[in-house]
């Protein structure tokens, strides 16, 4: 029923796959390390064509100052906080409510209602390019902080309300019977009981739907022009020389853009680990 643990397998087949793991980890790791060893090259460096080497002569403080000097990368990375923070909080305050009524009321059309919610996710964003730009444009959200904030909020609300949803199904019904005999309305079990029960997941979703946010780089160049809305995934590209490109400046400048989900990962770590393994075991 379980999986053999690969400790009780022979000796080569440990050996293989501690091979196979190392191997696994260093074709994934090789772009990253190239990535971090480029942001502290010199530009004559990069020209001479040195990618893998450690560098000779470092330049770390030179080319990340001059990414924030030359590059107007603090007003696009407070571009995407001003994007992603507000995002994250609207998506999973929507999608806890709706979570806690398919999951605790039962109504006739709940089951069509998660089946819409879960199709959502199934449909190719880029198909919905033109009609998402020209409803934007319309409604005068176009290439506005605004506009990106709603947009992320009603793309990412149906994946976090099927997630949200299945999490407060393991909660025992029987708190909230007992909590609607004493005379209890919704909105005070949701914030009372709910809540304080589904923290775990808030934390986990809210890590994804930090990350997924602040490096979407499809729908903040679909939907922004010019550089005071741009977010720091579209604001890289002003790094970009028009004849020649400082790549180890464009490395820098991705290390600085990637450092927040990271940051927010390693300080949730627990809750997030707890909140995607939460019903995992049934006791």
């Amino acid at each position: 029923m379980f999986p053999t643990p690969i400790q009780n397998y022979s000796l080569k087949v440990n050996v293989a796959y501690r091979l196979l793991l190392i191997l696994t980890l260093l074709v994934w790791l090789l772009p990253l390390i190239a990535v971090m060893l480029t942001s502290i090259r010199t530009f004559e460096d990069v020209l001479a064509g040195n990618y893998w080497t450690f560098p000779e002569e470092t330049a770390l403080i030179s080319n990340y100052s001059k990414v924030f000097e030359n590059g107007k990368m603090g007003r696009f990375f407070l571009n995407s906080l001003i994007i992603t923070l507000p995002t994250v909080v609207g998506t999973l305050f929507l999608s806890s409510l709706a979570g806690y009524s398919l999951a605790m009321h039962r109504f006739k059309l709940n089951l069509l209602v998660f089946a819409m919610f879960i199709a959502g996710n199934f449909v190719p964003f880029q198909i919905l390019m033109i009609p998402v730009r020209n409803i934007s444009i319309e409604m005068g959200m176009y290439n506005s902080h605004l506009g990106l904030i709603i947009f992320h909020i009603a793309f990412q609300t149906g994946f976090c309300t099927f997630f949200l949803r299945n999490f407060i199904k393991e909660l025992p019904f029987e708190l909230i019977e007992a909590a609607r005999a004493e005379g209890a309305t919704e909105w005070i079990i949701y914030r009372k009981i709910i809540l304080p029960c589904i923290i775990p997941a808030l934390a986990a979703l809210g890590v994804l739907e930090f990350t997924f946010i602040w490096n979407d780089y499809f729908w903040a160049l679909v939907l922004t022009q010019g550089d005071s809305v741009k977010p720091i995934t579209v604001g890289l590209d002003v790094l970009r020389g028009q004849w020649t490109t400082s790549w180890n400046l464009v490395s820098a400048g991705s290390v600085v853009a990637a450092l927040p989900p990271v940051i927010m990962f390693f300080i949730l770590q627990k809750q997030f680990i707890h909140g995607l393994t939460f019903g995992a075991v049934k006791g």
